[in-house]
This record gives structure tokens, sequence and C-alpha cells, in this order.
């Protein structure tokens, strides 16, 4: 023991002399797959999961050798998790959340509220009644998955599209301007570990009147201790929405009030090389903003997406990468651009 120590000794002298060459720091080996790509740059990539697709190998050999996180497309959202008053169903939602952590993947849960995909007997609600009802679902659906879920869509899609800036005119804005700020809360008390996001889509321009309204309502949480921690950015670019130039300012807009930013259920229409460009800008767009911690896609192949005809995904329906994937890796592989 005291030879070795003797030898170190020796060693640095004759490289503090300049006898012997400094080795350079060994660079982490390019990762093989999309999630071990991001992790190497502190970032997580993941997929919109549904559940009876877990019984398909193709796609399940796919999901889990590239992701490290999984979103629950639809089995937690309010007509899921709760189809009649006061009786809960995880079922579908439990299996994927297995399905994870079986495998050493974590969870974004998605999501507590939204004005869509509601059961008949909560759309029926208004006042008092839909408020309360509201506020126990998002502490019922939290609470069953305390401490398994990273990060909740809490609250999702609440702003009108158009030149506004107004909240969407919903059953759940109609009780209150408030709700957000309740739901938020709640689902803080629920499960105090887990990330708590505002998600939406159109608020990838900074420009828009609505990423502008999201801003200022995140601006004034955080200025007043109302508990949000991160950004979803939907990110469903079409030949009509398209990867705007400023979309990693918007990123950085975003990011400089103290939150994360994630891009939640990226996919981007198209095929071949445009497709492909047009991934790589976005991870680029990621890379470079410090707090942008991770990038779920919308679904696994091309015909698990929910816009299968325009071909949106990494993966096409026969499981076989395509060049967005291959952009995608290697942008991931090289790092943020500084």
């Amino acid at each position: 023991m005291r030879k070795s120590w003797s030898i170190s000794l020796v060693t640095a002298s004759l490289v503090a002399a300049g006898v012997l060459p400094v080795s350079p720091a060994v660079a982490a080996p390019p990762g093989a797959t999309l999630a071990a790509a991001a992790e190497r740059g502190g970032r997580y990539f993941g997929a919109g999961v549904q559940s009876y697709k877990l019984a398909d190998p193709a796609y399940t050999a796919i999901l889990d050798r590239e992701f490290a996180v999984v979103t629950p497309e639809n089995e937690m959202k309010l007509d899921a998790t709760e189809p009649v008053r006061g009786r809960f169903s995880f079922g579908p939602a439990d299996r994927i959340v297995a399905h994870a952590e079986q495998r050493g993947m974590r969870v974004r849960g998605h999501t507590l509220l939204w004005h869509s995909a509601q059961p008949s007997w909560l759309a029926a609600l208004q006042g008092t009644a839909l408020r309360d009802a509201m506020l126990n679902h998002v502490t019922q659906v939290a609470a069953h998955f305390r401490g398994r879920v990273q990060a909740w869509d809490v609250v999702n899609e609440a702003f009108a599209d158009g030149t506004s800036g107004a909240r969407r005119d919903s059953n759940f804005q109609r009780t209150g301007d408030d709700w957000i700020e309740a739901a938020f809360r709640a689902a803080r008390a629920a499960d105090p570990d887990a990330k708590l996001c505002y998600n939406d889509y159109n608020i990838e321009n900074r420009a828009h009147a609505k990423t502008q309204a999201v801003h200022r309502m995140v601006r004034d949480f955080r200025q007043r201790g109302v508990p949000i921690d991160c950004v979803g950015l939907q990110s469903h670019f079409t030949a009509t929405h398209p990867v705007p130039a400023d979309f990693e300012a918007t990123l950085r807009d975003f990011a400089d009030l103290g939150v994360e930013v994630q891009l939640t259920e990226l996919d981007v229409e198209g095929s071949g090389a445009t497709q492909a460009e047009d991934y790589r800008r976005v991870v680029r767009a990621c890379l470079a903003v410090d707090r942008c911690t991770g990038i779920t896609v919308w679904g696994v192949r091309d015909s698990d997406s929910w816009r299968s005809s325009a071909t949106p995904l990494l993966f096409d329906a026969n499981g076989v990468k395509k060049p967005a994937y291959t952009a995608v890796l290697d942008t991931l592989n090289r790092g943020p651009c500084r």
C-alpha cells in the first residue's frame, strides 16, 4: 500500500514538472438509445403509452429499449379514473405505472384536470358542487399515485387559442378565476414530491398571445408562491404549425421564470429529411436551455399515433427507425451547442 502511494506521488510530480503529459478527460461513449443519449446531457427521453398496447411484444420491445419515461396517453384522464362520482378506476393506469417501475422507468402523470374527456356526471355540475368535485378528484388521483409519479400535468389546455390571451371558457373556469391555482395547491398537498406542471399546445411561439398569457400566469404563480414547477409544451408540429424560429427563445422565456420546461407530446408531421431536420431543431432548442429537462414523443410507432396518417413519430408502422430517429439520436449525443 505504501509503495503504491509513493509511485503516485512520483507520477504526480512528473506531471507537474511537465515530464509526463496530462491525459485528456475521457468522453462518455455515445448513447445507443434515445434514453441513453438524452441521459448523457442530463435529460430524459420518453413516450406516450397506451395501456392495451403493452400486450404487444413488438411495441414493448421498442418502448423498453428506447425510452426512460412513460406518460399514459388517456388512462389518467378524468373519464378514465372517475367514471362515476366517488368511484375511482385505476386499472389501466396502474398497469402502465407497474410496467414502468418493473423496468426502472419513470412516469409523467397526464392529466388531472382538462376541459375535455370529462365524465357526464362532472360535466353536469356547476358552482360550488363542481369546485368541490374537481378538487376532490385532484386529491384522490394524485394521492393514489403518490411517490410513484415524477411529474403531473395538473391542468391541461386552460387557455383559448387566438389573439385574446384569455382563459378558455370551460366549466372549470366558470367556478372562478382561481381554479388553476386551487388545483395546483391540492396536487401539492396530495403528492408533495412530484413536480407540478401546466401543459398546453400552441405555446411554442413566444410572440403569440396564448404563449404570453401562459407566461404571465406562471410568473404570477411564482411570485405569489403558488406551487408550480414546470411548463409542458405539447409541440404538435404540422405544415401549418411548424417549428417556430424563436422556439429556443420561448423555452428560455419560461425557464427564466425559474421553472423547468418539458416537451410533453412531441410529434412532427412529415417524412424523410425534412421531418428529420425539424426534429433536430426541436432537440437542439431543448439542449440549449439548461432548464429544458426532457422530451416525450406522443407515441412509439407511427401506427400508434393519434394522427397516424401524418406519420409523425420516430419509428414507422413496422417499428423501423426513421431518418428522424437518427437525427434525434445524433443530436442528443452531440449535446448542447454553446
